[in-house]
Parts: C-alpha cells; structure tokens; sequence
C-alpha cells in the first residue's frame, strides 16, 4: 500500500528514469535486470496512471513527448536526491558524531586553521563547532566538551589548560603612524583602550606593568573577535592574546608597540570535559590532537616572541 495516492510506484518511476536516460527499453531492462516487456509493462502503467504519453514509438525507436521530457527532469532530479540523500545517511551511520563548543574567537584564530589536519586523521570522526559566548551544560548534553577561557573555574566541567596566554598591548600599524608614539607602557593610555565585554585583562595587564588605568578611556565590545578587528582599523589599542594573534602580528595586521609581556595564571584557553559522562573514543582523539597542536604552538610562540 502507499503512502500517497498521488506517488506513482517507485518501480515504475526507475524503469522511467532508465528508459529516458538511456533512450532504450532493452538497455533500460540490462540495467534493471529485469526484461524488455517488463520495461515496457511499467512504461504502460505509468502512462495509464498520468494520463499521458510519455514516449513516442517508432520504426527507428522511442522519444520523448513535450510531457515526457518534462517529467523526465523532474523524475530524475527527485530519484538524484533520494541516492544522495541515502548515500550520506549510510556514510554517516559509520562515523562519530562529536559536538565541540569553542568561544567565537578561539574558533576563527586558532582552531579552525588547524582543523584539516585533525578531519584528515580522523575521517571517521563527524566534528560539530558550535561556537558560542554562553557557558554550555556540558552534562546535559550541549555539547561532549567546550574551550572557554580565563581562569579553569567553571562548574559543570573539568577543565584541564591547554594553553597559557601571554598579554601584551597591540595596534593596527595605521594607528602607530598617527601617534601619539608608544615607547612605555604607560603611553598606552594616550589612545582609547579596547575591552572585551566582561574582560579584566587590561587590569592584570596594568598591575603587572605598573600602570594606572584611572580616566583610561576605554571601548567595550562584545567579542574579542570585534576588538581584534578595531584594534586592525586603528580605533584603539587592544590587549593582545598572543596565542590568538600570533598570524595576525607575522602578517603585519597587528604591530606590538611596546615589550610588556605579561604571564599570568589567570588568563588561558582551556579544555573543559563533562564531569559525568565517560568521554567518547572520539572525544578522547580530539583532545588529544588538541594538546599536540598546543605544544606545537607554545614552541612556536616562544621563537618569536
């Protein structure tokens, strides 16, 4: 019985389909194993049902009808859409679905350069980024495991440091051009400093380098993508994560103005896992690829900085 009164049987639609692609009900019949006269007895049953002819008959063999030929496209397309769709459900059956949540930010600067090497070891692992501001209920089911930064306090989840940050102030180099100059820490203030909303690097980053932020101007954006990008368009200085930035500074999009560096325990990416669900073999690939290109990074970080 089928579904809808108005779909004609499938078989008949796929002799159809063969008869019109390959303009031959004997090759349609080799290809569907099936005879000729079958062929032709779908071919039948399909006109029957529409009402309409689809083939015209001849000496020197078949051809479309204006109808026929308009049917043909749809039929074909349809019947396409179905083998693809099938095809990528029974790919998909194979592999490991794993639900990752990055902040936007690490997302675009770090991990999503480095993701084809992962994807490209592990082709049975399906990754979902979910890239959000929002703290994510790991033991709900959010996601299998998040990367947020700051201090590794979040409750929910265990978190394990992936990467230490290391601050330092950073501008666009159209900015450095127009002055006032930057040659102390201290003469950051003489330009607009630019804040993620919520973030209190700049006041680590004063402490450490012995500097006041009273009367600093200041411009709070929601994002660190978006302070990055001002920073670019010379509309401040902003507090660079040199884990995050480091391509951005070899390309000359950023310039650091001054060689205040400043280590603190209280700024870093870390990997949070949930603390009561045993992670998946694909959750444990991941993290570990994720430590390995973190070790690699922190090598690179300390040849250029």
């Amino acid at each position: 019985m089928r579904a809808s009164p108005t779909l004609p049987p499938l078989q008949s639609l796929r002799a159809f389909e063969a008869v019109g692609r390959l303009m031959s009900f004997r090759r349609a019949g080799d290809e569907l194993s099936i005879t000729q006269s079958a062929v032709s007895h779908h071919i039948a049953a399909l006109e029957r049902y529409l009402g309409k002819a689809l083939f015209v008959r001849g000496a020197r063999g078949i051809a479309f009808t204006p109808e026929g030929e308009r049917y043909f496209q749809v039929i074909r397309r349809s019947l396409d859409m179905i083998a693809s769709g099938t095809a990528d459900l029974r790919e998909r059956a194979g592999r490991e679905r794993l639900r990752v949540s990055p902040l936007p930010s690490f997302a675009a600067n770090w991990l999503v350069p480095r993701l084809a090497r992962f994807t490209q070891a592990h082709p049975g692992i399906e990754l979902v980024l979910d890239p959000t501001l929002r703290l994510t209920d790991l033991d709900a089911g959010e996601a299998d495991m998040a990367i947020r930064y700051g201090t590794g306090n979040w409750d929910g989840g265990e978190a394990r440091l992936l990467l230490a940050e290391r601050l330092t102030p950073v501008a666009g180099p159209a900015l450095l051009r127009r002055g006032p100059a930057i040659g102390e820490p201290r003469d950051v203030l003489r330009h607009p400093l630019l804040c993620a909303a919520r973030g209190t690097e700049w006041q680590a980053w004063a402490e450490a380098s012995g500097v006041d932020l009273a009367g600093a101007r200041r411009i709070e954006l929601t994002d660190y993508n978006i302070v990055l990008q001002a920073a670019i368009e010379g509309q401040g200085i902003a507090l660079g994560r040199l884990v995050l930035i480091a391509d951005r500074v070899r390309a000359g999009a950023l310039v650091l103005p001054c060689p205040n560096h400043v280590t603190t325990d209280r700024f870093g990416h870390w990997l949070v896992e949930p603390r009561r669900r045993e992670p998946s073999p694909a959750a444990r690939a991941f993290a570990g690829w994720l430590f390995e290109e973190a070790e690699t990074t922190a090598g690179r970080r300390r040849e250029w900085t």
